[in-house]
């Protein structure tokens, strides 16, 4: 089997150069060798990878931007992965793509299932709605997989902003009012990593769209606070601990781009389908904080 994987330096595409490597011969590509808005470019490369499986886990993911950038958004988000999809259902390839909660408008009291109605709130999450219906409509043999707040020890994130701003403030104010799960990259990977080895003995997955984040659900307000304490525990010189975190209305922080009140994914069909149990978030938090704690760029 060969895998073209695409974002290879993101979070997530850097945890699927260690998960894919043991199943297949992978080709990673970043955006200094694939851009993907360049079209021709792009089928250029698929067509002389020949893959069996395509991993898009490239994004435009500058979520303030794309309100004023929109082009670009739709390009990489929308035109990139309906190019994918053709260039897959020409080859017979299958077409695993990364999307996101934010294809939601986040108003929902309960969570959100693949049943739900798509009404995003902002420009990245429309392009990244609307790049699901281009792979849908392109091609066959799909896997679209919705997540949430991704953090990753490689990579930009909130949890090592949190630790930055704990180092450097005495109390800062972080969003209590907005709710998701924070899912490792490592674990997106990995389980990524089964459906292709589940795709490899049998070629019939059930294909389609699914939600994957890690289990239960907290705010960013008590997220960091949880990094801080995580921290504080490790020995870690901070000036500011869980107590220095201020809760902030969404309202008291305003941002170009709305964000969803509510990013919690329901997760039960994907659990049932594959017969896989996701962690909860804070023990994946608990091991990317590990990995970052032990570095030398904390």
């Amino acid at each position: 089997m060969k895998i073209l994987l695409t974002g290879k330096d993101g979070q997530v595409g850097f945890e699927l150069q260690r998960a894919l490597a043991p199943l297949a011969s992978v080709t990673a590509v970043g955006r200094a060798s694939c851009d993907l808005a360049n079209e021709a470019a792009l089928r250029a490369l698929v067509r002389a990878v020949r893959p069996d499986v395509i991993v898009n886990a490239a994004a435009y993911t500058a979520v303030d931007k794309a309100e004023s950038d929109q082009a670009e958004a739709f390009a990489v988000n929308t035109a990139a992965p309906r190019v994918l999809g053709e260039e897959a259902a020409r080859a017979g390839a299958l077409v695993l793509h990364f999307s996101t909660d934010y294809v939601f408008s986040g108003e929902q009291e309960r969570p959100y299932t693949e049943r739900d109605m798509p009404d995003p709130c902002n420009v990245y999450g429309l392009s990244k709605y609307q790049g699901e219906l281009a792979l849908r409509d392109a091609c066959a043999r799909h896997l679209v997989l919705r997540t949430s707040w991704v953090l990753g020890a490689h990579g930009r994130n909130f949890a090592r902003t949190v630790l930055r701003l704990g180092r450097e403030r005495d109390a800062f104010g972080v969003v209590a009012d907005q709710h998701g799960a924070p899912t490792p990259a490592a674990l997106l990977a990995d389980l990524c990593a089964h459906l292709l080895r589940q795709y490899g003995q049998r070629q019939d997955l059930p294909f389609g769209t699914y939600h994957v984040a890690a289990g239960g659900t907290t705010t960013w307000y008590d997220y960091a606070r949880f990094v801080l304490g995580q921290a504080r525990a490790s020995g870690k010189p901070l000036k500011a601990g869980p107590d220095g975190v201020r809760a902030l209305d969404t309202q008291a922080y305003p941002t170009p781009a709305k964000r969803p009140r509510s990013s919690r994914l329901d997760t039960a069909l994907f659990c049932t389908t594959f017969g896989l149990r996701l962690p909860p978030w804070e023990e994946g938090v608990q091991h990317v904080l590990q990995q970052i704690l032990e570095s030398d760029l904390w």
